[in-house]
C-alpha cells in the first residue's frame, strides 16, 4: 500500500482565519481524500505557528500575553476546519514544548554542527508583515509588495543560516528531485536562484523577540520563523526523538502544500535545513495561488474582506457550497477571485438545479415504479463509456489537477440533464422504462464517488438516498473505491433505492 504524507503550511493566529487559510486546507483535503479512496495510506497535517514579532505586537496591544493570544484564536482555527470538513489526522501547535520544541532544538545543533549557522552583526530592512529582512529588490518603490509598507532599517546581531553556499545543489535538486506543483511555479522558483542567493536570518536577539524558542547555547538569542515554522513537517512526526514515525518521511511520498508567497522557503531554505541535518528531502510542493474578492486583494481598510464564517451561514453550515466554489472556480496554482454573485449562481445552476434536482427526478420517478434497481442485461456501452471516464478523472486527481477533476464529474452530471430530457423516462412503460431509470441511478452513483473528495457531505447523502449499501461507510478514512465500484453495475448487494430528500434548499 503506497504511503502518503501530506501538509499544510501552519496558520498565523494572530487574527481569527481567513479564506486564505480555507482555499488551501480546502486543496490539500481534496487531495488527501482522493489519495485514502485510492487505497493508500495517508497522513494529513495542518497547525498553527504561534512565535514571532506579530503575535507579541498584538498581544501588547490587547494587553495580554503572546500564550493567552494564541490559546484564544487557535481553536478558532481548529473548530473552522472541523466545519470545513477538514479531513486532518494531526494538528501541530509550535508553541507545544513536548511535541514540537525537541525536534527544533535538536535541529538547530545539528545545524551548527555542520558549519552552516553563523552569528553575525547585520543591519537590514526588516518587514514585520513578512517576519524577514528584505533586499531593495525586493521592493516596488520602497515598499513591501505584499504589505504595501516601508521595511524598518534595523542593526542586531543574529545568527545566520549559510543558504549562499548551496546555490548549486539546490538549482540541481529543483531541476531533477524536488518536484514542483504546477510547472510554472517551478520556473518562479528557479528563477530565484538565478537572482543570487543570500544567506538568512535564523535568529533575533531576545531584546526583540521574546516569544519564541531560545537558541541553545546562546540564551540572549530566540529562534526566527524559518528554523522553528518550517521544522513542524518533521516535529509532528517525532523527529529526533524516542517516538519517530520515520516511515511517512523516508517510505512516503511527501507533499507539502503551500502558498505561492512562501514557496522560496519551502523550496530553498527547507531542502538546505534538511540537507545539512540529515534528513532526506520532500517529494513535492503543491503551490497555490492567492484568493481576491470581487477582483480586488482583500484588505480591511478597503472592507471587502470575506469571513469564512460569512459563507458557511449562508448555506446554513453546509460547508460543501464553499468547498465546491474553491475546487471548481480556481485552477490549481493559479490566482482566484471570491464573488458573492458567482458563488450562489452556482449554488443555483450547479449544485441545486444541475445536481439536486436531477438526483430528485431520477429517485421520484423510480419511487413510482416501486424503487427497484434495474439495469439492462448488456449495458457494455455504458461500461466503456465509465471506465473511461474514471481513467481520465484518476489521471487528474492522481496529478493534483484538482479543478479538471471537479470539472468532469460536473460533465457527467451536465451529460444526464441532457440525456433525461432526451430520453423521458416518464413516457416509458414497464421494463424499458425501468431499465432506463436504473441507468440514471446507476450513472448517478458514480457521479456521487467522483464527488466524495470535493463534497463528502453531499456524496454521503446522494448514496444514501440513493440506497447503495456501502453510503454509510463512505465518509470513513479506511473507505476505498475499488475496481467493482467503479465498473457500471459494480454496487454489490443494491437492489431498491432509499427516501428522496432535497439535497440543497433553495437559497432565501
Amino acid at each position: 500500500m503506497p504511503r502518503q504524507y501530506i501538509t499544510t503550511a501552519i496558520d498565523y493566529p494572530n487574527a481569527a482565519p481567513h479564506m486564505g487559510h480555507v482555499l488551501e486546507k480546502v486543496l490539500a483535503d481534496v487531495c488527501a481524500r482522493w489519495m485514502r479512496l485510492r487505497g493508500d495510506e495517508v497522513r494529513f497535517q495542518i497547525g498553527t505557528d504561534e512565535h514571532g514579532i506579530k503575535i507579541q505586537q498584538t498581544a501588547d496591544k490587547e494587553q495580554i500575553t503572546p500564550k493567552e493570544l494564541v490559546d484564544r484564536n487557535v481553536p478558532l482555527f481548529e473548530d473552522l476546519y472541523r466545519r470545513l470538513g477538514i479531513s486532518s489526522d494531526i494538528f501541530i501547535r509550535t508553541s507545544d514544548q513536548k511535541k514540537h520544541w525537541p525536534t527544533v532544538i535538536e535541529l538547530w545543533k545539528r545545524l551548527q554542527k555542520a558549519g552552516v549557522l553563523e552569528k553575525r552583526t547585520y543591519t537590514g530592512l526588516y518587514c514585520s508583515g513578512c517576519e524577514r529582512f528584505l533586499t531593495k529588490k525586493d521592493l516596488v518603490d520602497g515598499l513591501c509588495e505584499n504589505h504595501k509598507k516601508a521595511p524598518e532599517e534595523v542593526k542586531e546581531e543574529n545568527w545566520f543560516f549559510v543558504l549562499s553556499k548551496e546555490t548549486a545543489w539546490l538549482k540541481k535538486l529543483l531541476q531533477k528531485e524536488y518536484r514542483i506543483i504546477p510547472e510554472f511555479r517551478g520556473k518562479e522558483t528557479l528563477s530565484l536562484i538565478d537572482q543570487g542567493l543570500e544567506d538568512v536570518s535564523f535568529s533575533r536577539p531576545k531584546s526583540s523577540l521574546a516569544w519564541g524558542i531560545p537558541v541553545p547555547g546562546d540564551e540572549g538569542q530566540t529562534m526566527y520563523v524559518w528554523c522553528d515554522a518550517l521544522t513542524n513537517y518533521i516535529s509532528g512526526l517525532g523527529y529526533f526523538t524516542d517516538h519517530e514515525k520515520k516511515e511517512y518521511w523516508d517510505d512516503a511520498t511527501v507533499t507539502h502544500v503551500i502558498g505561492k508567497d512562501i514557496a522560496r522557503f519551502h523550496a530553498l531554505i527547507w531542502p538546505a535545513m534538511l540537507k545539512h541535518s540529515g534528513v532526506r528531502i520532500p517529494d513535492q510542493l503543491l503551490i497555490h495561488g492567492f484568493l481576491t474578492s470581487e477582483g480586488q486583494k482583500m484588505s480591511k481598510s478597503t472592507g471587502n474582506v470575506v469571513v469564512p464564517d460569512d459563507v458557511l451561514q449562508k448555506f446554513g453550515g453546509n460547508p460543501d457550497p464553499l468547498r465546491f466554489y474553491l475546487s471548481h472556480e480556481v485552477p490549481v496554482g493559479n490566482d482566484g477571485d471570491f464573488s458573492w454573485k458567482r458563488i450562489e449562481e452556482l449554488y443555483d445552476s450547479k449544485l441545486r438545479n444541475q445536481l439536486g434536482n436531477l438526483l430528485n427526478r431520477v429517485l421520484i420517478l423510480l419511487q413510482k415504479e416501486g424503487g427497484d434497481i434495474v439495469l439492462p442485461k448488456d449495458h457494455s456501452k455504458d461500461s466503456k463509456q465509465a471506465a473511461l471516464g474514471w481513467e481520465r478523472y484518476a489521471a487528474s486527481m492522481d496529478r493534483m489537477e484538482t479543478h479538471l477533476g471537479i470539472a468532469q464529474a460536473f460533465e457527467l452530471i451536465q451529460t444526464l440533464n441532457g440525456g433525461i430530457d432526451v430520453a423521458k423516462p416518464w413516457t416509458l412503460k414497464g421494463q424499458e422504462k425501468g431499465e432506463m431509470l436504473g441507468r440514471f441511478a446507476e450513472s448517478l452513483r458514480h457521479a456521487a464517488l467522483l464527488l466524495l473528495p470535493f463534497l463528502p457531505e453531499t456524496a454521503q447523502k446522494m448514496t444514501a438516498q440513493l440506497g447503495v449499501p456501502y453510503a454509510g461507510e463512505m465518509l470513513q478514512k479506511d473507505f476505498v473505491i475499488t475496481e467493482a465500484m467503479r465498473e457500471f453495475g459494480g454496487a454489490k448487494g443494491w437492489k431498491t433505492i432509499g427516501k428522496p430528500e432535497i439535497l440543497f434548499a433553495p437559497l432565501e
